[in-house]
């Protein structure tokens, strides 16, 4: 039902471009000239209608369309390192209101004295997964420290996770054998909202190491279905990051990825410039990106890459 829901939406999509084509042919020709500037307005309109569609339809890859878990860890950089991973995470929960997809943080932890140490958060949304897998990686950010009493300059590091949510993939079978299922205490600020009972669970899935946790629902039933959730979207993630790495080493072109590698700079200080490096994509108004307004970085990085595959 999703999957039909979607593609209705799709074809009212075309359907109503159509009718938009057919109404600007229906101005042109009456030439009148107190209509132009409107017929202006419905040509660049149009343009830019069909340019996003041209970006979307070559948003190909196996999980582009669906939705996506993204994961936020604090890296080097103590207390300012925590800050900066709760400023990314506001800079993305921005990102997706204003596209209009829903938000769910499955898992948070706090920092010691500010921030958040790590948070992973489901985003649904049409194409939600195809527009941020160009995020993934290592975010740096340079400003004067608001934890440094003598001012001086910081620099920090978090990293970014962009998984897959999977509804099903015959391909990823776990065998129940192979999971090591733990329970623990929730954590929170104190109070009332200290859970009593041991709700969190935390996965792990032997053969490849990998871990899911989930701590945000009230009951242990929800936290582990929660929790599977992230690990089957960790395991999917795995199988595209080995498909990739085989393709790349058969090119003779596969580099691995290192933590100390970012993909993009967030200057504040001594300038204000936000720069990704992979693209050299560059913007002054920090504070616009920092409220969300990343969509110029992430079709910059899309159509580079994927302009790439279509000439190889």
């Amino acid at each position: 039902m999703k999957t039909l829901s979607a593609l209705e939406e799709e074809i009212k999509g075309w359907t109503a471009l159509e009718q938009q084509l057919k109404d600007a042919l229906e101005l042109a020709t009456l030439k009148d000239e107190n209509l132009q500037e409107e017929l202006k307005a419905e040509v660049e309109a149009i343009q830019a209608e069909i340019e996003k569609r041209e970006f979307n339809a070559m948003l190909s890859g196996e999980y582009d369309r669906g939705d996506a878990l993204l994961a936020i860890h604090a890296g080097a950089g103590g207390n300012d390192a925590q800050d900066w991973a709760e400023m990314v995470q506001r800079m993305y929960l921005r990102w997706a209101e204003k596209r209009g997809f829903e938000t769910e943080t499955i898992d948070l932890t706090p920092g010691e004295e500010a921030g958040i140490k790590s948070t992973t958060i489901s985003i649904s949304g049409l194409y939600a997964f195809g527009y941020l897998r160009s995020e993934k990686g290592v975010h740096r950010l340079v400003r004067i420290s608001p934890f440094d009493s003598s001012n001086r300059r910081h620099t920090s590091f978090i990293l970014v996770e962009i998984l897959p949510q999977v509804e099903e993939d015959s391909s990823i079978k776990i065998n129940p054998n192979d999971l090591r299922i733990d329970t623990f205490r929730s954590g929170g600020a104190g109070g009332q909202s200290v859970q009593k009972n041991d709700t969190a669970v935390r996965i792990t899935h032997i053969p490849t190491g990998i871990v899911a946790s989930c701590q945000n629902e009230r009951s242990q039933t929800q936290n582990r279905e929660m929790a599977m959730r992230v690990l089957i979207a960790r395991l999917a993630e795995l199988k595209l990051r080995i498909k990739k790495e085989k393709i790349e080493e058969l090119r003779g072109e596969y580099q691995k990825a290192e933590w100390g590698s970012q993909i993009r700079s967030y200057v504040l200080h001594p300038y204000q410039m936000v720069k990704d490096h992979r693209t050299n994509f560059e913007a002054g108004n920090t504070e616009a990106v920092l409220d969300g307004d990343l969509d110029p970085f992430i079709e910059s990085y899309l159509r580079t890459t994927l302009g790439k595959k279509r000439n190889s």
